[in-house]
């Protein structure tokens, strides 16, 4: 696990935004493609338009995969979405060669399946999980990354690429890739700013909580594992 400080949000956002840019190109020139799961959040939407204001020239988009880590049940147009802010951020101002969203405004059962079936048809035959180039994660102030709720019943979900999540204390059921896809990622970046995190991020890392009450701490990747947070997050990091 690599731990990195930025003094301010946006000095992490133009570091995620280079880390992003760099593992494309390695991956483009390895594979011909770059698979990378996008998050929602105030964070990563930084990191999303310094992409698109420093990178939308340098990067050969039309080889860059885009997915996506969990969605809210609301359609894409909606304020809350995780494609719309996405989109406008950052896909809206490149050319992707693939944008492959989840589709909130279905059943939340019925858009997980599809989008485990679209899972499947991109990577094609696997035996296991499909192995994203690079994850970007977020946390909430409880605990949680992608949809991943503490307590919920996606957190045992072994058998599914994707799932739909009922969250009781917010009263609706996200859609969310599940743990064994976050963990056969080549690379994880969680990306945290903001003093309202530092309580959480410091029990998610030094902590001695139960993973089940703090499920940001289950992501345990085959590949890298990066936290890249700022100072007002990492204040209480021992």
């Amino acid at each position: 696990m690599n731990v990195r400080v930025f003094d301010d949000k946006q000095e992490l956002a133009e570091a995620a935004a280079r880390d992003f840019a760099e593992r494309a190109r390695t991956a483009i020139q390895g594979s011909s493609r770059f698979t990378v799961a996008l998050a929602g959040g105030s964070t990563p939407e930084a990191t999303y338009e310094a992409l698109a204001s420093e990178y939308a020239g340098e990067l050969d988009w039309s080889r860059v995969h885009v997915f996506f880590g969990d969605e809210r049940s609301v359609p894409p147009d909606d304020e809350d979405s995780n494609y719309r802010m996405a989109n406008e951020a950052l896909l809206s101002r490149v050319s992707p060669g693939s944008v492959h969203r989840m589709r909130g405004e279905l059943p939340p059962e019925e858009a997980a399946e599809g989008y485990e079936k679209e899972l499947r048809d991109f990577f094609g035959a696997l035996d296991g999980p499909p192995e994203f180039d690079l994850v970007l994660l977020g946390i909430g102030g409880d605990g949680h990354t992608a949809s991943l709720f503490p307590n919920t019943g996606a957190l045992d979900v072994t058998d599914r690429w994707a799932a739909a999540n009922p969250v009781p204390k917010l009263d609706t059921t996200r859609i969310t890739l599940t743990l064994p896809v976050l963990n056969a990622a080549r690379a994880v970046n969680f990306l945290v700013a903001g003093d309202d995190k530092a309580e959480t991020l410091a029990e998610i890392l030094q902590g001695n909580a139960s993973p089940r009450e703090y499920p940001s701490k289950l992501v345990e990747p085959a590949g890298e594992l990066n936290w890249m947070v700022d100072r007002e997050a990492a204040r209480n990091l021992r």
